[in-house]
């Protein structure tokens, strides 16, 4: 799939790849998380398991709360840097349905791929 949209929070991850044709959904969790409290080992678990992903994936739009789209960009730069090149834009959002980040993806990679003068895949 050409591209992807990611919503994290700081438990889980919603990832849909996509095109024109077909979408293919998966909910990302950390096998271990702590029943309170911040735990930064399953949030680094859940932050590599979304970088496996979305990999092989030319161009993903990240969406979630500020704060962990922050501390997620900060783990891609540290931990992934060739992975930071293909990740289009960060954006903060509050949970979305699967519809809703769709349709916001598609919106987003339509002008993002208008822009760069690369037409999108049909």
């Amino acid at each position: 799939m050409f591209h992807a949209v990611v919503h994290l929070d700081h438990h889980h991850a919603q990832v849909l790849h996509f095109d024109a044709h077909q979408v293919h959904a998966a909910r990302i969790e950390p096998h271990h998380r702590r029943p309170h409290g911040h735990d930064e080992q399953a949030e680094h678990a859940l932050f590599e398991a979304v970088c496996q992903a979305v990999q092989d994936t030319a161009e993903v739009l990240v969406t979630g709360s500020h704060p962990v789209i922050g501390q997620f960009k900060h783990y891609v730069e540290t931990h992934r840097p060739q992975l930071a090149p293909r990740i289009a834009d960060y954006r903060p959002a509050a949970e979305l349905s699967q519809g809703q980040m769709l349709a916001m993806a598609r919106q987003f990679f339509t002008a993002y791929d208008r822009m760069a003068g690369v037409p999108t895949p049909t």
